[in-house]
């Protein structure tokens, strides 16, 4: 069987876990070759392997901190030291830091910028560069709802990912001419994912003096579809994004959240 990703070769980054080890693994399902990019080595040759095994495409596992241009230089280098070429990169790496903003200190805020937004801008620059000189690929941005519509008591990560937006809108529009496509999406809450699992739950359940699972009742409740976002919500547009079958679609920010945002 052939997929309709059959042999592109996909980087990843934030690829080793989660949400972006879900993605490495939707898109080599779909035939291509994937490199699993991420602060965790370990982690990334395990899932590189993992995937390697269960879908027999070729997969590489490299080390890399996005907000460190060198470092992401060298991952694109690597990817065409092996592969030759660099057809998808999903710029997948993120953190979350919340708090109130009388009290947000300085240097959280801007690690969230530093890792969000400058991580996202250094990947796409790099990946733009063969990208360009094949006049082909596609450049993907995993936003969030949150880089819709303002998140209380949240605004370096909404701030990052509103920026986040007008960065691949700009960029789609640059590299129109070049068939390079740039296309952001913007997940709900991902209600079974770790975070939330082995994080946020217990946070807002103290925080509001409700159990963990009315929290999780109430974001549910904020869903007209009355479910949460997952991780093959998310894949499958990933996978419509990288392959020919949205080969008209560039600048766009996707909403998977179950009709929680609309614009």
């Amino acid at each position: 069987m052939t997929g309709i990703l059959q042999d592109r070769i996909a980087l990843v980054t934030g690829g080793a876990q989660g949400l972006g080890q879900a993605i490495c693994q939707h898109l080599a399902n779909e035939g291509a070759h994937v490199v699993v990019a991420d602060l965790n080595m370990a982690a990334a040759t395990t899932t590189a392997a993992d995937i390697a095994v269960a879908t027999n495409r070729q997969t590489m596992a490299i080390k890399v901190d996005v907000t460190n241009e060198a470092q992401v230089e060298a991952t694109v280098a690597q990817t065409l030291d092996k592969f030759g070429r660099l057809d998808v990169v999903v710029s997948n790496a993120g953190i979350l830091i919340a708090g109130e903003i009388t009290e947000f200190p300085a240097e959280k805020w801007r690690a969230v910028m530093n890792v969000n937004l400058f991580g996202y801008f250094l990947v796409a620059k790099h990946a733009a560069r063969p990208m360009v000189e094949q006049k082909s690929g596609v450049i993907i941005q995993i936003n969030s709802k949150s880089g819709k519509k303002g998140s209380y008591k949240n605004s370096a990560y909404a701030a990052s990912k509103f920026g986040g937006i007008g960065l691949t809108q700009s960029l789609a529009l640059e590299l129109a001419e070049h068939n390079v496509r740039v296309n952001a999406i913007c997940p709900g809450n991902l209600l079974d994912s770790p975070l939330w699992v082995d994080s946020l739950y217990k946070q807002y359940a103290e925080k509001w003096g409700i159990t963990e699972e009315q929290v999780r009742q109430k974001y549910i409740d904020q869903v007209p579809m009355k479910r949460g976002c997952t991780y093959q919500d998310v894949t499958n547009v990933v996978v419509f994004l990288a392959s020919d079958q949205s080969s008209y679609m560039t600048g766009q920010a996707v909403n998977v959240t179950g009709g929680q945002e609309m614009r």
